[in-house]
């Protein structure tokens, strides 16, 4: 959490304004005192001491707000009103300033240590909040330090929320997560005059040893899945195999010459040699094997030509 006492304590927001304003005064009276000096000593050192002391009222009750605070105004005590941004006057010695509150987004960086998951996984969770006061007197009002009340609410709505997510969920599903979040921390710190943005987790670390461990899980799982292509492909292969089965069932030319085919690409190679059953043959009405022979010499001959 940010520190951010300069904004929250009085005697942080003295002006140069004031200084000029107590030096203006001091020398107006110092110049009347003077005239009255010639009359009477008395007379003068009571003009000086007033315009000392009103000097210093002066100053003291000048204040200036920055164009995204607000002061929060005590009148003896009580809470009197809101002041900023801009220049305006309080009563000295009536009224004080306990808090300058920021109207600006802060954000914050808060984590979870050594925390369990649903399925029982020691994580370290970081996360940023983005947030901003939208009720400057409920949050000085209604709590006594809204900085760390926003940082340990925070903190205790990711510790919930990861004893109620599984691993596999924190890691892929971060939008949904940092939805809950959002709306747990709002819900907590709405009664403080304070405005949850967005809340974005980081980081989630694991253990070296489970990331192996997951890092193994998931090649054997691309591998399953390689097997189960492969086997699908093979699968479609035989449908196709099945489907040109038919188209030659009932057409014997057309598997002839599709055999013919076949033994043609095998022997055009340099030195190939097909052995194939003489039952083959037979189905395919090829011959015997001296036709095969013949079939081998022309393709010799036909490459040598």
């Amino acid at each position: 959490m940010p520190n951010n006492s300069s904004s929250q304590y009085p005697g942080a927001h003295l002006s140069a304004v004031s200084g000029i304003l107590f030096f203006i005064i001091i020398v107006i009276g110092g110049v009347i005192g003077l005239g009255f000096l010639s009359i009477s000593t008395t007379a003068a050192i009571v003009l000086w001491a007033i315009t000392f002391l009103t000097a210093w009222a002066a100053s003291s009750s000048l204040k200036i707000a920055s164009q995204w605070e607000k002061a929060v105004i005590l009148r003896l005590g009580k809470f009197a009103s809101l002041k900023g941004p801009g220049i305006f006057f309080i009563v000295p010695f009536i009224d004080t300033i306990p808090y300058w509150i920021d109207l600006r987004t802060i954000t914050s960086t808060f984590k979870a240590e050594q925390t369990l998951t649903k399925d029982n996984v020691p994580v370290d969770v970081d996360a940023i909040l983005f947030w901003r006061v939208i009720d400057p007197k409920k949050a000085a009002l209604e709590v006594a330090d809204y900085y760390a009340s926003v940082s340990l609410a925070s903190q205790t709505a990711l510790r919930d929320m990861i004893g109620k997510t599984e691993l596999s969920m924190m890691l892929a599903g971060r939008e949904s997560i940092d939805a809950g979040l959002k709306e747990i921390i709002d819900k907590r710190t709405e009664p403080w005059g304070i405005e949850v943005i967005s809340v974005e987790i980081r980081d989630v670390n694991i253990p070296p040893a489970l990331q192996s461990a997951m890092s193994q899980q998931a090649q054997a799982e691309r591998e399953r899945q390689a097997r189960v292509i492969l086997g699908d492909s093979e699968r479609q292969i035989a449908e196709k195999f099945a489907e040109a089965a038919k188209q030659y069932e009932n057409n014997p030319t057309a598997l002839h010459l599709r055999a013919m085919n076949m033994l043609y690409e095998g022997l055009k190679e340099k030195g190939a040699l097909i052995i194939v059953p003489s039952s083959a043959l037979d189905t395919m009405n090829l011959g015997t094997i001296s036709g095969l022979s013949a079939m081998e010499q022309e393709s010799r001959s036909r490459r040598t030509s």
